[in-house]
């Protein structure tokens, strides 16, 4: 008599049923990578890492998982099957497209606290995409793209039924993941038994925005970018290597955005620049010296544009507002671009923290000047670090706009993207 391997409708899993424990152990594989993803990168977590971690062989992980490269394959399928299963929960309990899109935002934070406490696996961060190759680039995107679009069809629903205010659905779509993307890097800091309270307070924010004042808030008039005498005199040498210097780092963060760490090749940047490999490696040492450079050019900037803003005599919104556009301009002007946080993991440790240090130090000060905004009125009351936090991840996020929308207007676009943190998502009370 053989053994019958497949348990009865309704009964508990057999223990003996091979194609389920081979299905468990695989998950539990999948969250273990993409819990050392999130906290080391992609690149630097080796499958001997992930072995350890679960107490196996690296031979018996290779029965579930040939290569890095499909295991990072893996870890995001596995990753956008959950959210595209939230999108089916959500769509199963709620028809008004508001409550779809909190429940959405509040599960993701449940997901959080299950991982955190044991109850649920750990799901990646979609921080490195651009590092796949071929087919298996290819089908995360387009997974990605489906779930981009039933997230933006919540926001037509809801503006065409007057549930919604009349906001550009694309940009706002962006906004929302970018501040979704980026949880990862400060949700950690909560302790687990407050979760659920900063979830609310953070639907609350995208709900009705920060403005403190009656009515919509409306933007205010700036120069996005103030312009720098960059003419070159001849005989300064130490001008000289520095613009030469800025051309590499921009050059370097284009291509570390789109085509990730490990897609970036020196001699393309070398190609595009129209330069000897020599006279590329007299300035840039290595790749990683490159990233690290990158990561240090585009913080310097943004430093430099919270300092502006800091020392104008403005309301505190008007200060973030001002903040966002100026930074939104680099991203998306030829003075950019700015460098997208998905290559940080390929940082070592001690470099990554001090470029994340300086980054929460950016952050922060968003929060400062939205606790001037509550003292002179022109924001309500919220908890500043939560809404640093998701402008931070918006901000992170806005370079990528451009493969989502055309944009003409670089301010205008800037205008539309951050409308949500200002105004929030419902009509106005």
């Amino acid at each position: 008599m053989t053994e019958d391997r497949h348990s009865a409708p309704g009964a508990p899993p057999s223990p003996f049923d091979r194609t389920i424990q081979h299905d468990a152990k695989r998950l539990a594989i999948l969250s273990q990578a993409a819990r050392l993803f999130n906290y080391k990168g992609a690149r630097a977590t080796t499958l001997k890492d992930i072995a350890e971690n679960l107490g196996l062989t690296k031979t018996s992980l290779y029965y579930y998982v040939k290569t890095k490269e499909e295991l990072i394959h893996q870890c995001y399928m596995a990753a956008l099957d959950f959210h595209h299963g939230i999108l089916d929960q959500v769509e199963a309990r709620h028809s008004s497209p508001s409550e779809r899109l909190s429940s959405y935002f509040s599960l993701q934070f449940d997901n959080w606290q299950a991982a955190l406490e044991g109850r649920g696996p750990h799901i990646a961060a979609l921080l490195e995409i651009a590092s796949l190759r071929g087919s298996h680039r290819q089908e995360v995107e387009s997974q990605y793209i489906a779930m981009f679009k039933r997230l933006r069809q919540y926001l037509r629903d809801g503006i065409a039924d007057g549930s919604f205010r009349r906001l550009e659905p694309t940009a706002t779509t962006r906004a929302l993941l970018g501040s979704i993307d980026w949880a990862f890097s400060w949700l950690h800091k909560i302790p687990a038994d407050q979760l659920d309270a900063v979830a609310a307070k953070a639907i609350d924010i995208l709900a009705h925005g920060l403005y403190g004042g009656k009515g919509e808030y409306v933007p205010t008039a700036v120069n996005v970018y103030d312009p720098v005498d960059r003419q070159l005199e001849g005989f300064d040498r130490a001008q000289q290597k520095r613009l030469k210097q800025d051309a590499f780092y921009k050059t370097g963060t284009w291509l570390f955005n789109r085509k990730g760490f490990d897609g970036t090749s020196l001699d393309e940047i070398a190609e595009q620049l129209h330069v000897s490999k020599g006279a590329f490696y007299y300035h840039i040492r290595n790749k990683e010296d490159l990233l690290y450079n990158c990561y240090s050019r585009s913080i310097d900037i943004i430093e430099d544009i919270h300092k502006q803003a800091a020392r104008a005599h403005n309301t505190g919104l008007e200060k973030v507002e001002q903040t966002c556009r100026r930074i939104f301009y680099f991203q998306n002007s030829s003075e950019g671009p700015l460098i997208r946080y998905s290559s940080i993991t390929a940082l070592p440790m001690v470099r990554r923290r001090e470029i994340l240090d300086r980054t929460d130090a950016n952050s922060e000060c968003f929060g400062n000047f939205l606790r001037e905004g509550m003292e002179d009125g022109s924001v309500r009351r919220i908890d500043t670090f939560i809404a640093q936090n998701l402008i931070a991840g918006a901000v992170n996020a806005s370079m990528e706009l451009s493969l989502w929308r055309k944009i003409d207007d670089i301010d205008a676009a800037a205008i539309d993207y951050f409308d949500i943190f200002f105004n929030g998502l419902l009509p106005g009370q």
